[in-house]
């Protein structure tokens, strides 16, 4: 899988280089076909996933141990945590969880009037929908799969196209499957590494620029790439326990003094209101946000958005399920699903009720006209707005770029090992793949998220997400039905060897019928003689 698939980066890099800002329309119109003709699609897979593993992960099964029985799990629960956390979410939600709810007010859900009371409360609950429990349950379907077949079944290629069981044999047309799903992917993880980096950069330099003054030209995003080339090289050479981890670490404790630094200094009470009344609303909207779709044949903002980020988690479900696998033996299946929406799901959360309702606030109140700014200026003058209006606007505008640098640093360098990992020919469980193929992958990575920061545009990220997400949506069923099949095959087999033994121990014992003794007799002639009782 190496050569083709790398072969198959590179061209993608390449012909994004080449077309540049060419491709924006064609990938939009894209975007926009998936979303109105094959919304209901993405919102179904999601569905059906989020109550599968639910269900699992309450049920007998829920119990399995990802391992031998005597296995305990290799990082600590918040080491655990906070790798699965940053490795998802990258410095995409420093930002639009500023973002989005300003889209949110000016085209409000429900059938709400711009810019009102029901705008401004569906604006706060709606990003924390999409970066909530249905998002990070789908990284279930591939989690729980790699998982299960690592270390219980102990296969020992770290594919996922190794976790569906109806693909596995030596059939012929069962290669070729196995093949297109792996490189469906490797599409996956394209579209959503990418996607991150195309939104994260200019940002970012943007930010720079405002800080420094040094021109926001690509010179200056070039610079950027070299700095993130750097830490990507020194972490993958490190490996997961020396270096991503650390990178982890440091990052959650990063995100979350920003957090509380915003929180404490901002309007706290508004802040922690906005966010009981969102969590009220969320429980009684869940079903119908979960299911409205473009049914008119044109598409809100906020069903443009949800089908977005369905599409973007979709794109990173492969690399994620891969990661979060790699670093889950000796736990628990409800340990593993539960961990994630405890820490995936609520930090994200947490990340929309505080940066997202505090953006609602200086709009709402006043202090900053923020939806003008978005329309006219664009997302990181936004950014650099609310952060300014936080005392000591500029250690705060350092402390957010250098979190932005290491969430982009955690989520690109965790990547590349799985992908490393993933073309590697056969990996035993704990063992890391070579510095060689993890350099490698590094290098293409940078490529590649050049490319799309190079063509640039916010609806060029979405049409990414979109068009990567949606033939991952065929390999989440397999991977449910796999998962399905695996658990309850392995049930059914160890009941029945249960009730073999059982059986054994439960027949009869044969009694053995006692010889009868004989007495002797003896005749005239001194012979002795015996006659039966």
């Amino acid at each position: 899988m190496f050569v083709p698939t790398a072969v198959l980066f590179g061209l993608v890099s390449i012909a994004l280089i080449i077309g540049g800002s060419s491709l924006k329309s064609g990938l939009s119109g894209l975007m926009n076909t998936i979303t109105t003709k094959m919304g209901w699609a993405y919102l179904w897979i999601y569905i059906i996933n989020f109550v599968f593993f639910m269900y699992l992960a309450f049920s007998r099964f829920g119990k399995i141990k990802l391992g031998k029985p005597k296995d305990k799990p290799e990082y600590s629960s918040f080491q655990w945590g906070s790798m699965v956390f940053a490795t998802a979410i990258d410095a995409s939600i420093l930002m639009l969880s500023m973002v989005d709810p300003l889209r949110y007010v000016q085209h409000p859900i429900f059938g709400a009037k711009p810019y009102s009371k029901a705008a401004y409360s569906n604006a706060h609950m709606l990003g924390q929908f999409n970066w909530g429990p249905m998002a990070w349950m789908m990284f279930a379907a591939a989690a729980v799969a790699i998982a299960y077949v690592m270390y219980v079944k102990n296969v020992k290629v770290m594919r996922i196209s190794a976790a569906i069981t109806i693909l596995q044999g030596p059939e012929h047309y069962k290669v070729v499957l196995r093949q297109v799903i792996d490189f469906l992917v490797v599409f996956g993880i394209m579209g959503g590494i990418g996607s991150s980096v195309g939104m994260e950069i200019p940002v970012i330099s943007r930010i720079i620029n405002q800080i420094t003054g040094v021109p926001d030209t690509i010179l200056l995003k070039l610079m950027m790439f070299l700095i993130l080339f750097i830490i990507f090289t020194v972490t993958m050479l490190h490996g997961i326990k020396g270096g991503i981890d650390k990178l982890s670490s440091a990052h959650i404790w990063t995100a979350i003094g920003f957090l509380l630094i915003v929180l404490l200094v901002g309007p706290t009470i508004y802040i922690l209101n906005s966010e009981s009344n969102s969590l009220g609303l969320m429980v009684s909207k869940f079903i119908a946000m979960s299911t409205t779709t473009a049914s008119n044949g044109h598409a809100g903002v906020a069903q443009q958005e949800t089908i977005f980020y369905w599409g973007w988690w979709l794109s990173y479900m492969p690399v994620m399920g891969l990661f979060i696998a790699r670093i889950s033996r000796g736990r628990t299946i409800r340990q593993l699903i539960l961990g994630m929406l405890g820490y995936g799901a609520g930090g994200c959360m947490s990340f929309y009720a505080i940066l997202g309702g505090y953006s609602l606030y200086l709009q709402k109140s006043g202090t900053v006209n923020l939806i003008h700014i978005l329309n006219t200026q664009g997302q990181a003058s936004v950014i650099a707005s609310v952060i300014s209006t936080l005392p000591f606007k500029m250690i705060m505008l350092v402390i957010y770029c250098v979190s932005c640098f290491i969430f982009l640093a955690t989520t690109i360098s965790s990547s590349a090992f799985i992908v490393s990992s993933f073309t590697s020919l056969k990996l035993a469980p704990g063992q890391q793949p070579s510095k060689f193929n993890r350099l490698f992958w590094v290098f293409v990575f940078m490529l590649f998220s050049f490319g799309i920061v190079f063509v640039g545009g916010f609806k060029t990220v979405q049409a990414i997400s979109a068009i990567a997400g949606f033939p991952l949506i065929f390999v989440c069923i397999l991977l449910i039905i796999s998962t399905w099949q695996m658990l309850r095959g392995d049930e059914l087999e160890l009941a029945s060897s249960h009730q073999r033994v059982v059986h054994q121990l439960q027949r009869p014992v044969r009694q053995v019928k006692p010889v009868r003794q004989s007495k002797p007799i003896r005749n005239g002639h001194g012979v002795t003689s015996s006659v039966k009782n």
